[in-house]
């Protein structure tokens, strides 16, 4: 096997280890947490059904490429809680560091195209990168509200926490969604699925 191949299948068989990431969402039957690669599928299946909800002039193939590998650096910096503002703040630089390893894995010219598409998902610079964020960020939404906000109430994440951090990324990835979206919350708030402080 030549050079080349040998890192793209090493690359190939170290992404394995994200099936055993797990998400604080539940799946819809609220059985199991979700994990890394249900979540990345299913992001990337919602790219698909909710293509017209896009700015008009995407390049939907630079989408589907950002939700497949937005969270390979979670196989080594696990995966953090939207809501845990105090352990977001510091994991940027650990996800830098995770970066450097899952891509540099790759040769040179795959190691750039993948890592420069999991960089601009994460700048959210591009209509492209703020799709693929609402979607990021709507995916735990639907799972949640199926779920009767399960994982809300266990994250301590109050409507108002829920609808700051989510409903302005939302707004600017995919403007056409947010009422949906809003309406999703309220509705939420109504029937309790929120962590309350009373």
């Amino acid at each position: 096997m030549d050079d080349r191949l040998e890192k793209q299948i090493s690359f190939i068989l170290e992404i394995d280890k994200l099936k055993n990431v797990l998400r604080r969402s539940y799946i819809t039957d609220a059985s199991r947490h979700e994990n890394d690669v249900e979540h990345s599928w299913h992001l990337a299946v919602m790219c698909l059904v909710l293509a017209e909800y896009a700015p008009q002039d995407i390049d939907m193939m630079r989408v589907l490429r950002m939700v497949l590998v937005h969270d390979l650096v979670e196989i080594y910096a696990g995966d953090v809680c939207v809501y845990d503002t105090s352990r977001r703040a510091v994991q940027a630089e650990i996800e830098k560091a995770a970066a450097d390893r899952v891509f540099g894995m790759l040769p040179d010219d795959q190691a750039v195209e993948l890592r420069s598409a999991w960089e601009e998902f994460e700048a959210a610079d591009s209509i492209e990168a703020k799709f693929a964020r609402a979607l990021d960020r709507l995916e735990p939404i639907l799972l949640n509200y199926q779920t009767h906000g399960k994982a809300w109430k266990e994250n301590k994440a109050t409507s108002e926490l829920v609808m700051n951090l989510n409903l302005p990324i939302i707004r600017d990835g995919t403007p056409k969604l947010e009422g949906y979206v809003k309406d999703l919350l309220l509705r939420a708030k109504e029937r309790g699925y929120f962590y309350s402080i009373d």
